[in-house]
């Protein structure tokens, strides 16, 4: 039965109004226990509705085109399966539909309860279209293939029409939409909620409920009651709208969040069995949804409460690492910072407070006592700058009557200039001394900052800096500000400031050539000094920026550099010109070295027959030493012949790998290609050869990463030899393996035909039936049952 899970009606009383009445509505349904939605788009005038499609004939989006556009823009809508987002090009309105499932696209022509008359019908324009969503099959509709010949007969039905219902509820009651009724009682209490105004929120929702008990807005009403008795931490309430929110609506969109908010509910209440089972709903029916992430925190904070810390901070972490969303990054935080303060470990709560103050200082004020108990558990700890950092998120984020508002930033000051800080500390005092010239701390704050005084005044370079910009922007355009603009840019050079001289490339190129003749060698000289602090850092991004932009070439001591960069940027003309003028050195070593790195550059590029010549050369050099740093050319090598489909040198190459590297777990990819080639050319003593190989690896390195394919390939090849033994061998180890379904239906069923082959009916018969019982539907299953009955 159809439920209606959201209906916008473009009404301009109610919502933003629309330069035309177009309706949109979205609903869900079950069928043979399968989910669908359908869309219905509805406009006065036709309109345009088009599918796009894959190479494999799947519908990736619909587009519907509208002559007219409203007057806002309109917010992203979504459900299970679609994903309605707007625009406007050229003053055409666009609808963009996105399926996260399967979706079809029909016209609707005929209204059923007023036609007498249908025929199949195949239009571009409409003023209705729907858009069904579903996961695997159709639901309803069934798509037959049309004849070469055939004729549209049309389909009257007027002497056998049955009575009009529409739409039912989910009791199966006829639905009434009211356009109007409710729905600026539930928009106010949007509204409310949105400001905080909980007790009023409250009491709006009690007043809709009383007066339209039937509204299509209940679910949301009692959505909305819930969030509010949970900020208002009306647990005992809350849970008991739960209960009836979740028999009545237990597919509703919200289900997630209500979820999150019982849990949190009954572990407020003390009740940790009943919290624990809302927890395991969450994790396991919503796991990759923010309210699971939520949920890790609620159920730490439990954990925390009872003792529990080492597992609470795990729930901690695993909440800040999976999610995307800022709340949750700052409460899961701001947690860790606190679960690690009662621990004694302040470098590590230092590390996750500072992620609050960084991400989301604002964070602070959700529970100021809290806030600053932990301020001062840094600062009684040594911990200056952090507890600064939070003291700086509670001043700026307080009101300015506040109680904390003075000590806050005279803390923050006093704590900086106990640390490296110096030059925030001098503005935090500064601002102090501003702020409050009678207050309390007022002769602390003076000491303090005098305190300052020998740890800024010895090195003016900031203060030089922030003269010039000052006489830049006062002077702009005339000789004293393109005299700063100089000034600046040689004192930065002084100081190896380089990325911030070609900052002011701009203005030092406008300068008179003839006043300042140098400003071209002074930009020259800061980007060779940037690409070389670049280069010692590895921002590659910056070293190929500014080669390609300042064609700038560095002595041959920075070529290590700019290869390396110059590979991970895929630039790889640059790599190949520095690899090119290293390849004569008179240096054993380094021609080894640059002609190893030539090889992997041609190889990058494609340029095979290259690779193959070089590596002989290189081989040659390196063939008598197996430790040396470039032996990894015969993988190189195999890899070349691989790619070129050379399966007689890739078996040569990977002989030359063995020697050098043995049995060897990166080369398990590379035995698994030698295992197709056998499996291509039939060659079943190729496939046995290194299939063993492989299985000898997975067991050495305790792994199953290839199987179940390489016990397949061994059971196939091995079964073709007559080989039934090694044959039940090895698809018998696939028991302590985990396979799915359908690969366990497999293998039972292989394990049940070399059992029959070596005339061992009862454990045959066993097998085919664990097949049947892994995946009855599947054709390992058939097969099995057929054999049975042999």
């Amino acid at each position: 039965m159809l439920k209606t899970i959201l209906l916008i009606l473009l009404l301009s009383n109610i919502s933003t109004p629309l330069l035309f009445a177009l309706e949109i509505s979205i609903q869900g349904a079950k069928e043979n226990h399968q989910d669908f939605s359908t869309l219905h788009l509805r406009d006065e005038d036709k309109f345009l509705c088009q599918d796009m499609k894959n190479d494999f004939d799947e519908i990736v989006k619909i587009v519907c085109a509208f002559s007219k556009s409203p007057s806002q823009k309109l917010k992203k809508i979504q459900n299970n399966f679609f994903e309605i987002t707007t625009e406007v090009n050229k003053k055409t309105f666009f609808l963009i539909i996105k399926p996260y499932q399967k979706m079809k696209l029909l016209p609707i022509e005929f209204n059923l309860t007023k036609d007498d008359t249908v025929f199949s019908s195949n239009v571009k324009l409409s003023n209705h279209w729907m858009l069904i969503g579903y996961k695997n099959k159709l639901p309803y509709l069934k798509k037959n293939s049309d004849l070469d010949v055939s004729i549209n007969f049309p389909f009257t039905f007027s002497e056998d029409k049955l009575p009009y219902v529409g739409s039912l509820d989910m009791q199966g009651n006829p639905v009434h939409i009211e356009r109007v009724g409710d729905v600026s009682q539930y928009i106010k209490i949007k509204k409310l909620y949105d400001d905080k105004e909980y007790e009023f929120t409250l009491e709006l929702i009690e007043e809709v409920i009383k007066e339209y008990p039937d509204s299509l807005f209940t679910a949301e009403l009692l959505y909305y009651k819930m969030k509010v008795y949970s900020k208002l931490m009306l647990y005992d309430e809350l849970i008991d709208v739960v209960k009836v929110y979740l028999k009545e609506y237990s597919s509703d969109e919200n289900v997630p969040e209500v979820i999150s908010m019982a849990a949190k509910s009954y572990y407020k209440m003390g009740l940790g069995t009943d919290a624990d089972y809302f927890f395991d709903r969450l994790f396991t029916e919503h796991d990759n949804t923010v309210y699971a992430q939520w949920g890790y925190i609620y159920k730490g904070e439990m954990l925390d409460s009872s003792g529990s810390a080492t597992q609470a901070r795990s729930l901690f972490k695993k909440a800040l690492e999976q999610t995307s969303d800022i709340d949750v990054a700052a409460t899961a935080a701001y947690r860790l910072a606190q679960n690690f303060i009662l621990s004694d470990k302040f470098k590590e709560a230092s590390l996750y407070a500072n992620k609050v103050a960084k991400a989301k200082p604002i964070y602070f004020i959700e529970s100021i006592p809290e806030s600053i108990d932990m301020m001062y558990d840094f600062s009684d700890n040594e911990g200056y700058i952090t507890a600064a950092s939070i003291a700086k998120a509670l001043f700026e984020n307080i009101k300015n009557d506040h109680e904390e508002h003075e000590i806050l930033l005279k803390n923050r000051g006093v704590w900086l200039s106990k640390t490296k800080n110096k030059k925030e500390a001098y503005e935090a005092l500064t601002l102090y001394l501003k702020l409050f010239s009678d207050g309390l701390y007022e002769q602390e704050v003076k000491a303090a900052k005098d305190g300052l005084f020998f740890d800024i005044s010895d090195d003016n370079v900031t203060t030089k800096l922030a003269n010039y910009e000052k006489l830049m922007s006062e002077y702009l355009g005339d000789s004293i500000g393109n005299k700063a603009i100089y000034e600046k840019a040689k004192l930065l050079i002084e100081n190896s400031r380089f990325r911030e001289v070609l900052g002011l490339e701009e203005k030092l190129l406008k300068l008179d050539v003839e006043e300042y003749k140098d400003v071209g060698a002074m930009i020259t000289s800061s980007a060779i000094g940037t690409m070389k602090q670049a280069l010692e850092v590895k921002e590659c991004g910056s070293v190929l920026e500014i080669a390609s932009k300042y064609k700038i070439e560095l002595s041959d001591e920075w070529d290590d550099g700019i290869y390396e960069c110059a590979m991970k940027g895929a630039d790889y003309e640059l790599a190949k010109k520095t690899s090119d003028k290293n390849l004569k050195s008179k240096d054993l070593q380094e021609r080894k070295k640059w002609l190893y790195r030539y090889i992997k550059i041609d190889f990058a590029t494609g340029n095979y027959s290259n690779v193959i010549e070089a590596s002989k050369d290189l081989i040659t050099l390196i063939e008598d030493n197996k430790n040396s740093d470039y032996k990894d050319i015969y993988r190189y090598l195999f890899d070349t012949y691989s790619r070129l489909e050379n399966s007689i040198k890739m078996i040569d190459s990977m002989a030359e790998i063995e020697k050098v590297y043995g049995l060897d777990y990166l080369d398990i990819e590379r035995y698994i290609s030698l295992i197709s080639v056998g499996s291509q050319k039939k060659d079943n003593n190729l496939v046995v050869l290194y299939g063993e190989k492989v299985m000898k690896i997975q067991s050495q390195s305790n792994s199953n990463a290839q199987s179940p394919f390489v016990e397949f390939a061994l059971y196939e090849a091995y079964s073709k030899r007559e080989d039934f033994n090694k044959a039940l061998e090895v698809i018998k180890s696939l028991d302590n393996i985990e396979l799915k379904n359908n690969t366990r239906a497999r293998q039972k069923y292989l394990l049940g035909s070399v059992y029959s082959k070596l005339w061992r009916d009862d454990d045959a018969s066993k097998a085919y039936k664990d097949s049947i019982y892994a995946d009855k539907e599947s054709s390992w299953a058939k097969l099995a049952k057929a054999a049975q009955e042999i």
